[in-house]
C-alpha cells in the first residue's frame, strides 16, 4: 500500500502530464507516506477479497481512502482544529511546513481521492464507481466525518449527552471506517443484504476503534502513540470511556469483538482475517 500511495503521489496527475508544484507535493507526502496502520485500506482490500473482488482495484480504491483520511488528519492538526505538533511521530504539515500549505495539501488530497476511484486504471464496472464516489462523500462529508468533527469542536463549549458522544463518534470517526467495509460489496456488485451486513460490521469497527483511542488517550503516552496524549480530558471533551471508566471499556469492546464475530459467521472461514481485524482492533496499543 505505501508503494502504490507513494506512485499515485509523484509529480504528474493521473490523467495529464502537468506539473505539479513540488511544495505542496512534498507536503503531501509528508502528511500521507508518514507510517500508520494503514487499517482503513486494509478493510477495503479484505472486504472485496471476501466477495471475489479485484484485488488491483481493491487497491486503488484503498489508497484513495487513505488519502482522503489523511487529508483530515492534516486539517485535524491545524491550530483552528486540534491544534497538534506531533502525527506518528513527526512534525504535523502546518509544523513542517506552514499553515497555508496544510489546508492545500488536504484539499489536494481530498479531491485525488475521487480522482483515483474514478480513473481507467481503477478496473471495476462504471456502475460501481459511482456508488463508491457517492459512498465516500456522504462518509466524509457533513453527515460524515466532517460533520462529526464540528460537532466535536462544539462539544469543547458544551459537552453534549450520551446519544449525543455515540453520534459524534460514529460521524468522526465510525463513517470512513464504515465506508471501508462496505467498499467491498460495492465494489462486486454483492447483494444488498451482504452490503448492510459489511456495513454494519463496520459501524461494529469504528465503535470499537473510538473506545480503544479513547482508553489509549488516557492510559498511553506520546512515545508510544506518536501523538499528543491526554488532551480529551485536558480539553474537557466528553467521550464515553470519562462517562463509564476503563472497566465498562473494556467490557464494551469484548461485546463488540462478539458481535462482529457473529455477524460475518455466515461467510465461514472467508471472513477469519476480518475478524481478526475486529480483535486487533478492540486491544491496540497506538
Amino acid at each position: 500500500m505505501e508503494r502504490l500511495i507513494g506512485q499515485l503521489l509523484t509529480d504528474r496527475t493521473q490523467t495529464d502530464e502537468i506539473a505539479r508544484p513540488q511544495h505542496l507535493l512534498a507536503a503531501m507526502r509528508h502528511g500521507t507516506l508518514n507510517g500508520g496502520k494503514r487499517l482503513r485500506p486494509f478493510l477495503v482490500q479484505e472486504s472485496a477479497s471476501l466477495f471475489g473482488g479485484n484485488a488491483q482495484a481493491a487497491a486503488r480504491v484503498g489508497a484513495a481512502l487513505e488519502c482522503l483520511h489523511s487529508y483530515s488528519l492534516i486539517h485535524d492538526d491545524l491550530p483552528a482544529m486540534d491544534d497538534d505538533d506531533l502525527r506518528r511521530g513527526l512534525p504535523t504539515v502546518h509544523k513542517a511546513f506552514d499553515e497555508a500549505t496544510a489546508i492545500l495539501a488536504g484539499d489536494s488530497l481530498l479531491t485525488l481521492a475521487f480522482d483515483i476511484i474514478a480513473a481507467p486504471e481503477t478496473d471495476i464496472a462504471d456502475r460501481a464507481k459511482v456508488q463508491l464516489v457517492l459512498a465516500l462523500s456522504r462518509a466524509a462529508g457533513i453527515g460524515g466525518m466532517a460533520g462529526g468533527q464540528a460537532l466535536d469542536l462544539a462539544a469543547e463549549t458544551k459537552a453534549p449527552d450520551e446519544e449525543g458522544v455515540v453520534l459524534l463518534q460514529s460521524m468522526k470517526t465510525g463513517a470512513l471506517l464504515r465506508f471501508a467495509c462496505e467498499a467491498g460489496p460495492i465494489m462486486s456488485e454483492a447483494p444488498a443484504e451482504d452490503r448492510q451486513r459489511l456495513r454494519r460490521f463496520g459501524e461494529i469497527i469504528g465503535s470499537a476503534f473510538q473506545i480503544a483511542d479513547d482508553v489509549l488517550d488516557v492510559t498511553s503516552d506520546a512515545e508510544t502513540m506518536g501523538k499528543a496524549t491526554g488532551k480529551d480530558a485536558g480539553r474537557g471533551k466528553a467521550t464515553l470511556v470519562a462517562r463509564h471508566g476503563l472497566a465498562w471499556a473494556e467490557q464494551r469492546l469484548d461485546q463488540l469483538v462478539q458481535e462482529a464475530i457473529a455477524l460475518l459467521q455466515p461467510y465461514g472461514q472467508k471472513a477469519e482475517m476480518l475478524i481478526a481485524t475486529a480483535r486487533f482492533v478492540a486491544n491496540r496499543k497506538n
